[in-house]
């Protein structure tokens, strides 16, 4: 017997609804088994921080251990390899951050195309670098600086954790934007580079909130301006760099990422659920404790960030020369 008609259109909008059915299922039941997020650095840095507290979140929000493992090395490329080489199933995830920006100009030679191969999944935090000085410096203001500097053309020292990281970079920017000529002292991270800067050994650095806060609260570093285009809740007592340079923005941002291919509804629960941490007052509070502010919006609003800088910094890395290590 043949079909009517009735039963043949209600077996094909079955049919076409059941991939859609499908997928929320797929989504309704993951995570189904523990979840890696890679970190690209050693423990106990600001990243590492932020990635275990979104970690933790995760965890209790959806029932399976979000477990934060460290690759470290080649500037984050081998933690970032791993996650592009993982399968794109939500198992494994990369807490991403402005040094893979970077790195798509620095090194000439990657395994990977970030953009293409990472899907964003969201934002989380945006901190700002601080424009530190040695006390003995005989500058007090951001103005003060550059007109220093300018009279004194390559005799200012200002430090970075090495080649290339978000602190040298912010500072190529400032001399970009001023037309300073600054030397760039690199160490092998920002704590030695903040060792001497206490030392008197350097003169300036762009350093992380994070890092340099406490002291910069002890007095044994005056700060000068904050490198994000509004002021932070941290120190709000000071300005930003844009105050006195036009349009000059850095900050150091974190988000989540996933291999390409990772179902759209698996990233848009982790997207959901990141959301919801970021809305969260103690969850911000703990943020707020390392100098951070939240960086909440859609995986389309994340991978726009993305984007813009990684095309910003590619135009300060050529215009510099920078070359990694």
């Amino acid at each position: 017997m043949k079909p009517s008609r009735r039963t043949f259109l209600h077996l094909a909008a079955g049919a076409a609804a059941l991939p859609a059915i499908l997928r929320i299922a797929r989504a309704q039941a993951y995570p189904s088994r523990p979840v890696r997020i890679v970190v690209g650095f050693p423990p106990g840095g600001s990243v590492d921080i932020t990635a275990r507290l979104i970690g933790q979140w995760l965890s209790e929000r959806l029932g399976q251990p979000f477990i934060i493992e460290n690759r470290p090395g080649a500037g984050t490329n081998i933690g970032t390899e791993a996650v592009v080489r993982a399968p794109g199933d939500g198992y494994t995830l990369l807490l991403v951050n402005q040094t893979n920006a970077v790195n798509t100009t620095l090194y000439d030679k990657l395994n990977y195309n970030f953009i293409r191969d990472i899907a964003p999944v969201a934002g989380i935090s945006r901190e700002p670098n601080v424009v530190v000085v040695n006390p003995s410096f005989p500058a007090n203001t951001v103005p003060e600086l550059i007109a220093y500097a300018k009279a004194h053309p390559g005799e200012i020292n200002f430090a970075s954790g090495g080649n290339g990281s978000p602190p040298h970079v912010s500072g190529e920017l400032f001399k970009m934007m001023t037309g300073v000529n600054m030397t760039h002292v690199p160490y092998r991270g920002g704590a030695p580079a903040l060792t001497d800067l206490l030392a008197g050994q350097v003169q300036v650095q762009f350093a992380t909130m994070s890092s340099s806060i406490e002291y910069i609260r002890a007095r044994k570093l005056r700060a000068l301006a904050v490198t994000t285009a509004t002021r932070s809740e941290a120190l709000p007592e000071l300005p930003t760099v844009g105050d006195f340079v036009p349009d000059y923005e850095a900050s150091f941002w974190g988000g989540v990422g996933a291999p390409k291919n990772t179902p759209a509804e698996i990233i848009d629960r982790l997207n959901k659920e990141v959301n919801a941490a970021l809305a969260d007052p103690k969850f911000k509070a703990r943020l707020s404790d390392q100098g951070s502010t939240v960086l909440a919006g859609s995986p389309a609003d994340f991978g726009k960030l993305i984007a813009d800088e990684t095309e910003k910094w590619g135009k300060v890395i050529r215009a510099a020369g920078i070359k990694a290590d």
